[in-house]
């Protein structure tokens, strides 16, 4: 098996450094600052991800496009036609989009930026089998200081409308210089969260009861999530969360921009990372948005496009 290429970014003024698969999803892997002179894991990922082999939203950041989280069933249907799809939650839906698998191609790079584009018509021609239009994605890792950027270009190159949503799924590393994971603190500046029947939003949303505890930070060993958050509240076009590790006083803020409008949160059963998913729609849109629903899913007519970012920063 040929593994794929490691695209290494570097920052000499303070040591941090950020790694790529560009031949799997183009997925950040590993972000890795310097604490107390010692080299400290922001994301967490699986052991020997980087062979391209594991399970590609399991580590990292996976990239989900061109459609975030969950759709109902293994086939869209769209405008009378029906598509196949792909991925598995073990509960027969398909989940997290195509690219995510994939090879993209990298487009530029330096020591500390690497832009990587995927196509489905110059990538991988058998997606246009299987979505109502082409797709292009274009992400942006930068890296400065203890500062990561990610910035996504999303674009319709075709000649039909094309349905979409975006989203990321990083993997946190819990805890963050200390030594309990169980003590860190979560902040999620939420009010709201969607009604899940099986997995799959109602289309409901409720009120977030205990919504002062989600803003003074969630005790991690007290957190057991999958569950998909709205009502985000932004600041100047940016909506920040925090993860808290009192004992070693880490800090890493995670903001993302107002492209995105829902946030899912995960606590993974190694319970060594939490998932904090900026999603731009609520999972399985398509049907919401059929049935009246203001799911947030984007139709974008030929030639349009639109942009999102991500910053992950860490003090401690």
């Amino acid at each position: 098996m040929i593994h794929p290429e490691v695209i290494t970014l570097t920052d000499s003024s303070s040591g941090a450094e950020a790694k790529i698969l560009a031949g799997y999803g183009f997925n950040c892997f590993q972000f890795r600052v310097e604490h107390v002179g010692q080299p400290l894991d922001i994301l967490w990922s699986e052991p020997d991800f980087e062979r391209g082999d594991k399970r590609a939203s399991g580590s990292g950041i996976p990239l989900l496009f061109p459609y975030p989280g969950r759709l109902r069933g293994q086939t869209l249907t769209w405008h009378g036609r029906t598509y196949p799809l792909e991925g598995d939650d073990r509960r027969g839906n398909a989940i997290h989009g195509f690219v995510l698998t994939r090879p993209w191609r990298v487009l530029e790079q330096t020591s500390s930026r690497v832009v990587g584009q995927f196509q489905a018509s110059v990538d991988d021609a058998r997606l246009l089998a299987c979505w109502p239009a082409d797709f292009r994605i274009t992400a942006t890792y930068q890296l400065a200081g203890n500062t990561l950027r990610s910035t996504y270009l999303v674009e319709n190159p075709d000649d039909n409308p094309l349905p979409c949503g975006f989203g990321t799924h990083p993997y946190f590393y819990v805890p963050l210089g200390g030594s309990s994971a169980d003590e860190c603190r979560v902040r999620l500046p939420v009010r709201r969260q969607w009604e899940l029947l099986d997995m799959l939003p109602t289309g409901r949303s409720v009120p977030i009861e205990e919504l002062e505890h989600f803003r003074a930070g969630l005790r991690f060993g007290d957190m057991s999530f999958d569950s998909v958050l709205t009502d985000l509240e932004f600041e100047s076009h940016w909506c920040t969360a925090r993860v808290i590790d009192p004992q070693s006083g880490g800090r890493l803020v995670v903001q993302f921009d107002d492209a995105f409008r829902e946030c899912v949160v995960y606590t993974p059963p190694h319970r060594q990372a939490v998932c904090i998913e900026p999603y731009t729609c609520v999972p399985n849109a398509p049907e919401l948005q059929a049935a009246g629903v203001d799911a947030g899913l984007r139709i974008l007519k030929p030639g349009e496009q639109f942009t999102a970012e991500m910053i992950l920063r860490y003090t401690g």
